[in-house]
């Protein structure tokens, strides 16, 4: 199945998001330059990566002789794509890096992960690495580290999960000992870590969270490291291997292509990063560079399901239908799978928006010149973040879903590519944070932000743009909603009641501001369709998230 990159669709996103608003900061980022960038972004995810996705997923990454091969064609597409400067889009110039808007790096890296999930993995947490070092490292450590990372030469990967440790890091107990020569040694084994070796780049560079000797207990006692695969001389030159390794790559429901590690580190040469017993907090940079990332994976495993399911629907032909004269007719010609493919088109659209809105917000925090307007930037970026990633990969989950039903028995079929979507889809509501985790991330820490700016600013800026609009009843409605449910679970922060009301509480925001990101578009057909089918149904989601907990609590299985 071909991939046709959505350019038109990613542009009106970013005027919707507000990439307008950038032009100021980044002269070199005007319309024209951005649609070049993306047109070219495209093409080379839709002839380079795209047609390496099914083999992928056939092949996958092998383990043998303790090393671990990328799928077939993986190494190769990955030279091409660091050559190609795709790595380095918003990286710093002092590091190499061109400077660019991250909402135009995440407009890209959507095509790439579109493409392939597997591959699009190895970038996507490189991206992290770097930005972590650019915050937290020292001169030495990004000097010497960032321009590699930037270029595409060395990749890099996020050692947090052990097998006792999933979400729960304070459970960690890879152990760093001073060496006694200003450096450390890890010890102890990491699961799950994404693209954790390989043979795609000369070095990959770990960061790892491990405790030092006399840390305190939980999650104040752990301190972020960096450990390369090769040792790195003075000069950048590598020298020897270091004392870590693969002792397997697993094997999963899907997303075959990215290889899937448990490191063993067994007196690992490594450094510190930042600060001792600060290592949670430094982590939690590359965290939300990744569940950004992640949400764009939503968006793009939604929007290469959608293609696939139209195209079929479009070509299959099967008895008679109301939109059409003709027998057989087209499936596409019947109402009910013009509605799961308007469904996902609209839900697509409206999370690719979030996605970039998120990172338009992020761009406007960092390099805002008035105060106010880069306080308020940060606050909107940080609410977004948890709605960015756990809405729109439960989309992409749900548009996998509906891809196979287009399909039909023909999509429970291996050969036709359905499945593989559905099954690659599957891990993104799990990983970088499950999105239960971000349901409560969301009313814990992100309802309270600057007092409750945040959604305050939200809320007014859909207020202000449903007035007059022909949409205006199920947005004002949508965000009453949505205001009514913070300030119950406002009320009773902590308790289990706000809890088992987060998840609820997610969806509707999601919902409500993806319906004023559409509305705010350049469709509107497809913004009435969402707004009958999802928004209409906001107002009934308050029972959901206000039920409290007294039947979960009773219950027992």
């Amino acid at each position: 199945m071909t991939y046709a990159p959505p350019v038109n669709a990613l542009m009106s996103a970013l005027t919707v998001a507000g990439y307008d608003r950038l032009a100021e900061l980044f002269p070199d980022a005007d319309a024209d330059t951005t649609r070049a960038i993306l047109e070219a972004a495209g093409d080379f995810a839709a002839d380079v990566i795209a047609p390496l996705n099914r083999a992928g997923d056939l092949q996958g990454a092998r383990y043998e002789n303790g090393a671990v091969t990328a799928a077939p064609g993986f190494a190769a597409a990955y030279k091409q794509f660091s050559d190609g400067g795709w790595n380095s889009l918003s990286a710093d110039p002092e590091h190499g890096g061109q400077g660019l808007p991250k909402a135009l790096e995440i407009a890209v890296f959507e095509m790439i992960q579109a493409a392939s999930l597997a591959f699009g993995l190895c970038p996507m947490l490189t991206q992290g690495a770097i930005e972590a070092l650019a915050e937290h490292g020292t001169p030495r450590q990004k000097a010497l580290y960032l321009p590699r990372l930037v270029s595409g030469e060395w990749t890099g990967t996020m050692n947090l999960t052990e097998p006792q440790a999933g979400s729960d890091l304070a459970a960690i107990t890879t152990r760093a000992t001073p060496d006694d020569q200003g450096g450390y040694r890890l010890d102890g084994q990491k699961i799950f870590i994404t693209w954790g070796d390989h043979d795609a780049a000369d070095n990959i560079v770990h960061l790892v969270l491990a405790r030092l000797p006399d840390a305190p207990p939980g999650v104040k006692g752990i301190s972020l490291f960096l450990a390369p695969k090769t040792l790195v001389g003075e000069d950048g030159a590598l020298k020897g291997r270091n004392d870590l390794r693969p002792g397997s790559i697993e094997h999963k429901l899907g997303i075959h292509g990215s290889p899937t590690c448990v490191m063993l580190f067994e007196g690992a040469q490594a450094e510190l990063v930042g600060q001792e017993n600060q290592g949670l907090a430094h982590m939690f940079t590359m965290m939300n560079a990744a569940r950004l990332q992640v949400g764009a994976q939503g968006v793009g495993i939604a929007e290469r399901a959608y293609q696939q399911a139209l195209a079929f629907a479009l070509e299959r032909r099967q008895g008679r239908a109301t939109f059409a004269s003709e027998y057989p007719a087209r499936i596409f010609d019947h109402p009910d799978v013009r509605r799961m493919l308007m469904t996902i088109k609209a839900r697509t659209q409206a999370a690719r928006a979030i996605c970039l809105m998120t990172a338009v917000s992020a761009d406007l925090g960092q390099l805002a010149t008035d105060p106010a307007e880069r306080e308020a930037a940060r606050l909107r970026e940080e609410f977004l973040t948890p709605i960015a990633k756990a809405w729109s990969t439960d989309l992409g989950v749900e548009a996998a879903s509906l891809g196979v039903q287009v399909h039909g028995g023909m999509g429970f079929i291996e050969e036709t590519g359905a499945a593989q979507h559905y099954r690659d889809a599957r891990i993104l509501p799990i990983y970088e944070g499950t999105n239960g985790i971000q349901a409560l991330d969301l009313i814990g820490r992100k309802l309270s932000l600057g007092g409750g700016a945040a959604l305050q600013g939200l809320l007014a800026d859909i207020r202000r743009d449903a007035a007059g609009h022909e949409l205006e009843a199920p947005l004002t409605a949508g965000a009453e909603a949505l205001e009514a449910c913070a300030a119950w679970l406002s009320e009773r922060k902590g308790s289990a009641d706000a809890q088992a009301g987060a998840t609820a509480f997610l969806k509707l925001a999601g919902d409500v501001i993806g319906g004023w990101l559409l509305a705010k578009g350049d469709d509107a057909a497809l913004a009435r369709f969402y707004a009958g089918q999802v928004l209409a149904a906001a107002p009934a989601q308050v029972a959901a998230v206000t039920q409290g907990a007294e039947l979960l609590e009773a219950f027992t299985g």
